[in-house]
């Protein structure tokens, strides 16, 4: 496995995150703190005289200048139209990113608050408005540089690079090598029932946690996943409980949603394989990311065989998930 023991997170000192800012204009007063972010690193910093801001350092080699850019251009679109988000600050400079040595970064203002609770369905119905409003911005024009979401690729993909780097565990492997092509033939099958999708901008990873509500406010952070896809991909995570539950939260987002946008309902036939591929794609993140010292630290149960062969018993889960009927919305199906 990678030697973690140097990354170039290592280099990514208080002093350097400080001095990138005061490159920028502002006066900082010292005051750092870390906050809680395993792809990128984010801090808040004191500002004399004014409100602190968030430092946003991207990791490096993750995306290109030309994407970072565009999830910018996307997040200030999103404002301009009134869509609840945390866009990046223009620094004094005039541009919204900015480099300091080997590191691309942003700053954000600070905002506060908690998770929407989903089980209130006025909460799931204003979530539907404003996603409705931010896919109506979002089927404006595409994407050029940020990718597009492949289900089928994505999980062959994910698979082969944790296989071919001995991450799943030799005495699994029969289990894992059999059930993969299963996954992937019922994935297609759904895709299939599905027929052709429109895409369009997307939050990406639009799941409570990337959602405040402050004061009956919400919004919308963190678009570092944004790519191309179907729409269904920023619904589906709100999503929770039994498949009775979901139905009926599924409906509320709808009756929101359809306020502002028309929604292909035949994409309900793609929950099970996004669901598939993001259970995949999790365990291929944590492994790649495995030579930055903070993911030994902090996910330590995931060099471990038991995490193996759970991920085997969720999967075939997820398979008896990909056989069974799509998920039907009440009053509709």
């Amino acid at each position: 496995m990678t030697d973690n023991s140097t990354h170039p997170y290592d280099h990514l000192t208080p002093d350097n995150v400080l001095d990138a800012v005061e490159a920028e204009g502002f006066i900082v007063n010292g005051r750092l703190f870390a906050l809680n972010s395993y792809e990128n690193r984010v801090y808040q910093i004191g500002i004399e005289d004014s409100p602190s801001i968030i430092a946003k350092f991207y990791r490096p080699g993750r995306w290109s200048e030309a994407q970072i850019r565009e999830e910018h251009a996307f997040s200030l679109e999103l404002a301009k139209a009134d869509v609840p988000v945390v866009a990046p600050l223009t620094m004094p400079s005039g541009d919204t990113l900015g480099r300091h040595g080997d590191f691309l970064y942003a700053l954000f203002p600070q905002r506060g608050g908690q998770a929407p609770d989903t089980s209130i369905t006025d909460t799931l119905y204003r979530l539907g408005q404003w996603l409705g409003q931010l896919h109506n911005v979002g089927a404006c024009k595409p994407f050029e540089s940020r990718p597009s979401l492949s289900i089928l690729s994505g999980i062959t993909e994910f698979s082969r690079y944790l296989t071919d780097h001995g991450w799943v565990p030799d005495d699994l492997r029969p289990a894992w090598d059999s059930l993969i092509p299963d996954l992937i033939d019922h994935c297609a099958r759904r895709i299939d029932e599905a027929g052709p999708v429109s895409t369009l901008r997307l939050h990406g990873d639009c799941h409570a946690g990337n959602i405040l509500v402050r004061d009956e406010q919400m919004l919308f952070v963190d678009l570092d996943d944004c790519r191309s896809g179907p729409a269904i991909q920023d619904l589906w995570l709100l999503l929770n409980g039994e498949d009775k539950d979901q139905g009926a939260q599924f409906a509320e987002l709808l009756e929101g949603y359809e306020m502002f946008r028309d929604f292909d309902r035949r994409e309900r036939f793609l929950i099970e394989p996004l669901r598939c591929y993001r259970q995949i794609a999790h365990s291929a993140w944590l492994a790649r990311r495995w030579d930055d010292p903070a993911f030994p630290r902090y996910f330590p149960w995931f060099s471990q065989p038991r995490y193996w062969s759970d991920q085997i018993l969720a999967l075939r889960e997820q398979l008896g998930a990909l056989q069974a009927p799509p998920l039907s919305i009440p009053g509709q199906f």
